[in-house]
This record gives C-alpha cells, sequence and structure tokens, in this order.
C-alpha cells in the first residue's frame, strides 16, 4: 500500500496522509516528481508505461515519474524513482527541481540531470516501464501530436530541453 503525505496550498506538511488510490481531498495537495535523464548530445531519456500500468497506459513519458511516499522529500522521491524504474543511482541529493508546476491535485516537482546512460546499465521495473529509448525534443513533440506520448504541453517539453543546460530565467548576471 502506497501512502503519500498531504500538503497545503503553500507546500506545507499538514501531517495528514492518505492512501493511494483514494480521491485527494478538497483543499489539499500531493507531491510527484518527474525526472528527466539527458544524454550529452542532448537526447531525452523516455520511457513507455506497460500497458496494464493504470493511468497514460502504454503511452511514452518522461524518463522517470511517480508520487513521493509519506516523509519524503522531493529529491528523496526523485533518487527513489529513478533506481526502481530505471535501476539508476544519479546524483540528485540536495538539488532543487528545475521547474515546479501546479495541477489540480498537487505540485509536480521536475528534475533534470546530464548523464551518458548505456542500456546495459538499466534495470527496467517490469511493474511500470515497458521500454526505453532516446529522443530528440523534435522527436517528442511529434510524438505528442501523434497521440503516443503523455499529453503534455509542448512549451513545457521544450523548456525541460532549455532547462538541462540552464539554471536561471536571466540570460545574464545583473552587474550592478
Amino acid at each position: 500500500m502506497e501512502i503519500f503525505d498531504l500538503y497545503t496550498a503553500d507546500r506545507e506538511r499538514t501531517g495528514l496522509t492518505m492512501v493511494r488510490g483514494e480521491k485527494t481531498p478538497e483543499g489539499l495537495y500531493r507531491l510527484v516528481v518527474h525526472v528527466c535523464v539527458f544524454s550529452p548530445e542532448g537526447r531525452m531519456l523516455i520511457q513507455r508505461r506497460q500497458p496494464f500500468k493504470r493511468g497514460w497506459s502504454g503511452m511514452w513519458d518522461v524518463s522517470v515519474g511517480g508520487h513521493a511516499d509519506a516523509g519524503e522529500t522531493s529529491a528523496m522521491a526523485a533518487l527513489r524513482e529513478t533506481r526502481e524504474e530505471l535501476g539508476l543511482r544519479i546524483p540528485i541529493e540536495g538539488a532543487r527541481p528545475v521547474m515546479t508546476l501546479h495541477w489540480e491535485h498537487g505540485f509536480d516537482d521536475f528534475y533534470t540531470v546530464i548523464r551518458d546512460v548505456g542500456k546495459e546499465e538499466l534495470r527496467l521495473q517490469d511493474e511500470e516501464v515497458a521500454e526505453v529509448r532516446w529522443a530528440d525534443r523534435e522527436e517528442i513533440l511529434g510524438m505528442i501530436d501523434s497521440g503516443s506520448f503523455i499529453p503534455y504541453e509542448k512549451s513545457m517539453i521544450s523548456l525541460l530541453f532549455f532547462l538541462k543546460d540552464h539554471r536561471s530565467a536571466h540570460t545574464k548576471a545583473d552587474e550592478t
């Protein structure tokens, strides 16, 4: 049984929890994390969800995604989910998400990592991941158009490709 912490709109833990599959209580939120693994050449490792997996069954998605378990920080959840789904240990301790999106029932933290990963390094989680492959931005945007990739906003995917190399919203530092 998976148990998730519940948060206020200001992202403070309430001390309340919920069980996976229950409806998120009105006015409370849960935490989801995504990790986007990029190759040094700038392609993203994408995964196809198992056809029997509930929610976006059989569709392509970013490298890793999942809920934070009760007691986990966002970074802890990102590390665990990456290890579980892909068998990878990534240097994410102490990292902050490159962006956080708010959705109806929670917060969605996105992390980016650049890592040269060979398929022989991966140990796919049979319950979650059917297959993986590398794709560039244009391929993913085309997959969204064709309906084979989770229908993220295309501008968000483009932003993730930008954020893999940039950690600021500014093009240069303030010189005053």
